[in-house]
């Protein structure tokens, strides 16, 4: 499935379309080089989810932890600053992709031994016009 991205001032018509086409899946790994948008996009597809909370990057935190506008937890990690897979085993990764509970993960090729079967891979890349493509 592909979905593009205009422009910034679109992104949330990308996102609600993403919302409505993702399925029953929980585990959501973007791929996309730095700067390709992923943060941007997972923050807005949040907001449609009815997230009211300020949504950052977990960057140093690894994981943050939002809850939608059905009162379920969101969960948002960046792997980006692991260094060993210990850290993901120490935070109890599994209790959290296991959790039925939509995760959304950054830079998932840091961990990519560790995703569950079912994860949809969703792939980020900035076209020459400026737009992105989704496809997943």
């Amino acid at each position: 499935m592909q979905i593009r991205i205009e422009s910034l001032d679109r992104i949330h018509e990308a996102a609600h379309e993403f919302v409505k086409k993702k399925g029953v899946a929980t585990v959501f790994a973007f791929y996309g080089k730095m700067g390709a948008g992923k943060t941007t996009f997972i923050k807005a597809v949040c907001e449609e989810l009815g997230v009211e909370d300020v949504i950052t990057s977990p960057t140093f935190a690894i994981v943050n932890e939002y809850t939608d506008g059905k009162d379920n937890p969101l969960y948002h990690f960046d792997f980006y600053r692991i260094k060993k897979l210990e850290e993901v085993y120490d935070m109890g990764y599994e209790d959290y992709f296991d959790s039925g509970y939509l995760c959304f993960l950054e830079w998932p090729e840091l961990i990519e031994e560790l995703l569950p079967e079912d994860v949809t891979k969703v792939t980020i890349t900035e076209q020459e016009d400026g737009s992105r493509l989704l496809e997943f």
